[in-house]
């Protein structure tokens, strides 16, 4: 248990950098830099390329030298990134602190997933898996709250500060907590491919959906700000808060009704929040569209990761979350983008709409391509 609790402090204070960026980096382009939606897209979603490429190696790492030294390691990128920002290197020098972010955070993520998997009972890893998420969401709860609190005492330089310090805390945990996975002999030397392939239609599936994640991080606060409502972090909270009550309430909904069918849902649900932010004409109706899209966002990642999991042996545990993990990189890399081209040619509306339906896209995906058939005896290990 305070294994657990230490390797979900460590991703707590990697990701509330995270968080507390986000809803300052939009209006740090917008405003001091003088960039445009397109601007803000690229900047946001830009640390998903590094993620993309380095979470796959990150998990072989980790299945070769052990999850400690893989999450020290990204929990020090992550604090490099943070200061990055401080840099008066324009647009570039933003991109190059997402670039440096996206490596840092998914190599804490991807190390740290396969860390409290080790840990938890077969029976409940789908709940593990859940609550585990919730050092990311919970993180993304209070973060954006923390950076607009931070920009609005002192400025942009302290939310820069912030998000270099606060993951260091995490490092020094990490240095601290014992590690039960240890490598098999000659593991250094057996050949895999880098990309697990039991993880590619989860991860497609996963990637569609968070397109949707991205299109609220990214635009959310200018969407409501643009509408006249305003109040876009209080929205972006209301999302993650739900994503963290959903883990807790519903946490188990994968391990008894079975992971596909909890992601087909979701993914629909999900569709129907990003429509209803989008045509949100008050900030009740965008807070509700917020809750929705978070209740259905909560339960996707710990379904279709659930299903990864079950396919693979502990020795290419990591290897499987680096790659599966690194479709939610692809996801908001690419998404990010094509959400500003949307509101660029048809306003902020349309980048919500087209997000809804990329979000019915994954459940087709997930209803058509992925089957709850097959899964392994709780009893059984998988392999």
């Amino acid at each position: 248990m305070r294994a657990f609790a230490g390797i979900f402090a460590v991703t707590f204070c990697g990701l509330l950098a995270v968080g507390a960026v986000l809803p300052v980096l939009p209006r740090y382009v917008h405003g001091p830099l003088d960039g445009g939606n397109i601007a803000v897209g690229i900047v946001v979603g830009s640390y998903a390329a590094t993620g993309l490429l380095l979470r796959p190696l990150s998990g072989r790492f980790a299945d070769r030298r052990g999850r400690r030294p893989t999450v020290l390691i990204g929990s020090l990128l992550v604090a490099a990134s943070g200061f990055l920002y401080l840099l008066p290197l324009g647009i570039g020098g933003l991109i190059l602190a997402r670039l440096v972010l996206g490596a840092g955070e998914g190599t804490v993520f991807t190390a740290g997933s396969a860390w409290i998997v080790d840990l938890a009972p077969l029976e409940r890893r789908g709940r593990v898996i859940g609550l585990y998420g919730l050092a990311v969401w919970g993180a993304l709860s209070i973060g954006p709250l923390i950076g607009e609190l931070l920009l609005h005492a002192s400025g942009y330089t302290l939310v820069w500060v912030f998000a270099g310090v606060i993951p260091l805390a995490g490092a020094a945990i990490a240095a601290r907590v014992p590690d039960p996975y240890r490598p098999a002999d000659g593991i250094e030397h057996e050949e895999h491919p880098l990309i697990a392939k039991e993880a590619v239609r989860p991860g497609a599936a996963l990637a569609l959906a968070s397109t949707g994640y991205a299109t609220v991080a990214a635009f959310v606060v200018l969407h409501l700000d643009a509408r006249g409502i305003g109040h876009g972090a209080t929205a972006f909270g209301a999302f993650a808060t739900m994503v963290v009550l959903t883990r807790l309430v519903g946490g188990d909904l994968p391990d008894r009704v079975g992971p596909a069918r909890v992601a087909t849902a979701a993914a629909v649900v999900e569709a129907i929040g990003l429509a209803t932010i989008g045509v949100a004409s008050s900030l009740a109706v965008a807070i509700a569209g917020s809750l929705a899209m978070g209740a259905a966002f909560s339960l996707l990642y710990p379904s279709l990761s659930l299903i990864v999991v079950e396919r693979v042996p502990e020795t290419r545990r990591g290897a499987a979350l680096g790659t599966f993990t690194a479709f939610f990189d692809a996801g908001v890399g690419i998404g990010a983008p094509l959400a500003g081209i949307a509101a660029a040619l048809s306003g902020y509306q349309g980048a919500f709409f087209l997000s809804a339906t990329i979000a019915l896209v994954s459940a087709t995906t997930i209803a058509f391509a992925i089957s709850d058939r097959g899964r392994p005896a709780l009893t059984a290990e998988t392999g």
